[in-house]
């Protein structure tokens, strides 16, 4: 029970790595708020999950690309249990459109959703550990391995995860001196719904066959990290993004 004590908030964590993230971090004994969008129900749900692992845990439906229901949600965390110790800005979309077709409307909600969130979202829950008592906290931001890794027919998620690693080492350095962590996570192929649910065998077939481990990541794994990173083992890692791809990254086309 590394985190017993301890309160985190995690941005779209009904489904998907958030909902799996909420749960490793119950599973350590933390106090979870789970922000969400849509599905009052799976929130619900998940709550009696986490009440059932005997921690405390709340459901707040905010839009975190909005910068007051931001403070709302990092306020709605502060009234139900008095402080903030992590966070994780994990929500995100994307639109799998390339250079040539991606409309202003698109590339503006996918920056929206997946970096405006997290930088105002870092900002809010930093201020928010260094004002507490006994201050000092670890924002988490969930990226990808397209921060690094180009993703032709997807750019603007592409622009919003490279921009994240900046948010990431950049807050890093600049919180560091006030007790506040800043880490990444970059996950390589999840098998999650939105991945999952228009992947033919055949498709799949051809992507376990790329990633050298043979297979895509249960949200369960990516979620392990996430944990680590909130807890006092990690408690010298900061500025840096914890790459959890079975190595598809450096993989070779042979030549």
């Amino acid at each position: 029970m590394t985190l017993s004590g301890k309160t985190a908030i995690v941005t779209g964590g009904n489904s998907g790595i958030g909902k799996a993230i909420v749960l490793a971090l119950a599973e350590q004994g933390a106090n979870v708020v789970i922000d969400y969008i849509s599905h009052p129900e799976a929130t619900e749900e998940l709550e009696r999950q986490v009440a059932a692992l005997g921690d405390k845990v709340i459901g707040v439906e905010a839009d975190v690309s909005k910068v007051d229901d931001l403070k709302r949600l990092v306020g709605a965390a502060v009234d139900a249990f008095g402080r903030l110790d992590v966070m994780v800005n994990n929500a995100g979309i994307e639109t799998r459109t390339g250079i040539l077709d991606t409309t202003e409307a698109q590339f503006e909600k996918v920056i929206a959703v997946n970096l405006k969130s997290a930088f105002f979202g870092t900002q809010m829950a930093a201020a928010q550990m260094i004002a507490q008592d006994s201050p000092g906290g670890v924002v988490i931001n969930i990226s990808s391995v397209h921060e690094e890794w180009p993703m032709p027919g997807n750019i603007a998620y592409s622009c919003s995860k490279g921009a994240m690693k900046m948010l990431t080492r950049t807050a890093a350095v600049e919180l560091g001196p006030k007790g506040v962590r800043v880490v990444g996570i970059g996950p390589g192929a999840v098998a999650t719904p939105i991945n999952t649910v228009e992947m033919t065998p055949e498709t799949l077939a051809r992507l376990n066959a790329y990633i050298p481990l043979g297979r895509m990541a249960q949200p369960e794994e990516i979620a392990s990290v996430a944990a680590f990173l909130a807890g006092p083992g990690a408690s010298y890692v900061t500025g840096a993004t914890i790459f959890a791809d079975a190595a598809i990254m450096l993989q070779s086309p042979g030549l």
